[in-house]
């Protein structure tokens, strides 16, 4: 059961805000030597910010409009405020984020979209709460989003239970949060022209030479928060993921996102003291 199906629109809307993204991120390695983009370097971060803040809002009213009842934002209220909570523990410290964990296991639960949407919003919320606004915060909503529904589109998810379904949660929180660092490491790395020759993005330099001054920068800038994220999330998914998707399953199971109300047949169209028909139908909250 998904709180939130894709329907032909929010996945022409995923696919497009996702393209935006992409662009957003990749242009530092696609735009050539002598290349006008790379003269308005310093307007693409408020460029693309804007952008993409429209974009994601387009998906998520575009998401919502497929399926996000009452319960559903309810669950997504709850599961957003608790992600941006975890995010201050450890202050991201040698990549201590336990919030990765959960976007993990929700997305798995809950599906692709809700994923993308919980993901955003999660991302947005935390970054009001420990004051991360800035021209880099599309760009991790974004990349956040792309983490999320990445693991509700992982195979398996009404059949494989148990430890094969937490090895293959642990696998891919390990190699997402790495994905993740480096998506969020694009965003930032044009704009160190001056600070670091040796690692800095060189817009009349070949792709492989950029290449290379990429790698150096993850290696020297973000290696260790990468590898801490990863193993925080590997660690939490294999202790706490049995206990986290029993009970989200279960609340997806008890708020009956989907489930249509059946009338008792052979029930009257009114008793005796004019009532309504009695429904058979119950609310499981």
């Amino acid at each position: 059961m998904r709180a939130v199906r894709l329907g032909p629109r929010s996945v022409a809307a995923l696919l497009l805000v996702s393209a935006v993204g992409l662009a957003a991120f990749l242009w530092p390695l696609v735009a050539g030597p002598g290349s006008q983009v790379a003269a308005h370097a310093q307007d693409a971060p408020w460029l693309f910010a804007g952008l993409l803040v429209l974009l994601v809002g387009v998906v998520t009213a575009t998401v919502a409009e497929s399926g996000l009842g009452a319960k559903a934002v309810a669950m997504l209220g709850v599961l957003a405020a608790t992600g941006a909570a975890l995010r201050p523990i450890g202050a991201g410290t040698a990549g201590i984020e336990p919030m990765f964990f959960l976007m993990v296991l929700s997305g798995r639960v809950l599906g692709p979209g809700f994923g993308f949407v919980l993901g955003s919003l999660t991302m947005f919320a935390s970054a009001l709460l420990t004051g991360g606004v800035g021209p880099w915060m599309p760009f991790q909503m974004l990349a956040m989003g792309w983490f999320a529904m990445g693991a509700g589109l992982l195979p398996g998810a009404e059949r494989l239970r148990g430890r094969g379904e937490l090895l293959l949660l642990a696998a891919y929180g390990f190699a997402a949060a790495f994905a993740y660092g480096t998506m969020t490491n694009l965003a930032g790395w044009p704009f160190l022209n001056g600070l670091a020759s040796s690692i800095a993005y060189d817009p009349d330099a070949p792709l492989s030479a950029d290449l290379v001054r990429f790698a150096a920068y993850c290696l020297a800038t973000s290696l260790g928060w990468d590898l801490g994220r990863a193993v925080v999330t590997v660690t939490l998914t294999l202790l706490l993921g049995p206990a986290v998707l029993k009970a989200l399953r279960r609340a997806t199971r008890r708020a009956s996102f989907e489930a249509p109300v059946a009338f008792e047949e052979g029930a009257r169209a009114e008793d005796a003291s004019g009532a309504a028909p009695v429904a058979s139908g119950r609310d499981p909250l």
